[in-house]
């Protein structure tokens, strides 16, 4: 195409317009005259240039309010047997993992203290019988009487200590876990002799957030699971509830009592104890929808409005699966970013890609 000269005359002066060719001309025309519409070719680069992802929709769901924490199984009852007063171990009438009844005779002491504090109290109740039959005959005075009186007091007291402490019973229906000593030696006042558990029921004491103080309630049933029998659930009830809260963990103690009929659960076995607080309704996502923030228990969401990725912090609640209950920071409804969140910053435009 040949270029056109032109001369063009102002205020007397001549100016000399440059050459231009075809094609500059048409796109300079084509810039300065689309009355600011975007070009076909702008639009596609602003379309390309936003990041993609996968989306889902969530919605609120029933969801189980379970919790669950660890304990370790405990004898409903444990009971050192042992005398208070040091002295010759005569027989030990049972064995390690023997089980014995409550009033079961389970040791016998040396019983020559017993004998004499027999004998001295059979001689006191004499004096005491003659001494009564004196005052009242006004032979003896009412102080000798008076004193005869006690020392036969003392003397049954005596008697009656040595007895619980020659023969000993088992407080409780059990089994014996330890024995320390052996028939003949010297019992010198520590360890105890015997240890006696009741394992049937028994108990784990699990530690419960405050939070739930108000809804836990005695007589509530719970499931327990021991990783010795991973496909036994058992079932156990709270029967005791601590009265106060742990200032320093935020917690409170709580008792499970669990039937142990056939002795299958023994104490120091490991458990795991689930509550069930019945359902609430809560939005559930996807948990890879969800972004943990490195070095912190921070949680976030991408959700995507009108085309528009923002960032949400989150709460999360159970896992379900492969989803999380949400306790906040989401409403029901909403488009959640689960793929495509690691180039997403807030704010960041997006294109969602189907499924």
């Amino acid at each position: 195409m040949k270029a056109v000269h032109r001369v063009v005359k102002f205020g007397g002066m001549i100016h000399h317009r440059l050459p231009i060719a075809g094609g500059m001309l048409a796109v300079f025309l084509s810039a300065c005259g689309g009355g600011g519409e975007q070009t076909p070719a702008a639009a596609t680069a602003e379309e390309n240039a936003k990041v993609l992802v996968k989306v889902e929709k969530v919605i609120e769901q029933p969801v189980e309010q379970l919790i669950e924490l660890t304990g370790n199984v405990q004898a409903f009852k444990s009971n050192d047997i042992a005398t208070t007063i040091p002295g010759r171990i005569d027989n030990i009438l049972v064995e390690v993992g023997d089980r014995v009844q409550k009033g079961q005779t389970l040791v016998q002491m040396d019983r020559t203290n017993l004998l004499q504090a027999k004998i001295q109290l059979q001689n006191a109740e004499r004096e005491l019988a003659r001494v009564d039959t004196l005052y009242r005959l006004g032979s003896a005075t009412q102080q000798q009487f008076d004193q005869l009186n006690t020392q036969v007091d003392v003397a049954r007291e005596a008697l009656r200590n040595l007895e619980e402490n020659t023969t000993l019973l088992s407080p409780i229906d059990g089994v014996v876990t330890a024995r320390n000593f052996d028939p003949k030696n010297i019992y010198p006042g520590s360890p105890p002799i015997l240890n006696v558990m009741q394992i049937s029921p028994v108990k784990v004491i699990i530690n419960i957030s405050e939070s739930y103080f108000p809804r836990v309630k005695n007589g509530m049933e719970v499931k327990v699971r021991l990783e010795v029998y991973p496909d036994k659930v058992f079932i156990g009830r709270i029967s005791l509830i601590y009265p106060v809260i742990n200032q320093s963990t935020r917690t409170f103690e709580v008792e499970v009592s669990i039937p142990n009929g056939d002795m299958t659960l023994r104490p120091g076995m490991f458990s795991r104890v689930e509550l069930n607080f019945g359902t609430v309704d809560n939005v559930v996502v996807p948990d890879r929808a969800i972004i943990k923030q490195m070095g912190t228990n921070n949680k976030f969401i991408f959700v995507v409005e009108n085309g528009v990725a923002y960032q949400k912090k989150v709460e999360t609640g159970r896992r379900v699966g492969t989803t999380y209950e949400l306790l906040s920071g989401v409403d029901n409804g909403a488009t959640v970013v689960v793929e495509g969140q690691s180039k997403l910053l807030d704010g960041t435009e997006v294109k969602i890609i189907e499924n």
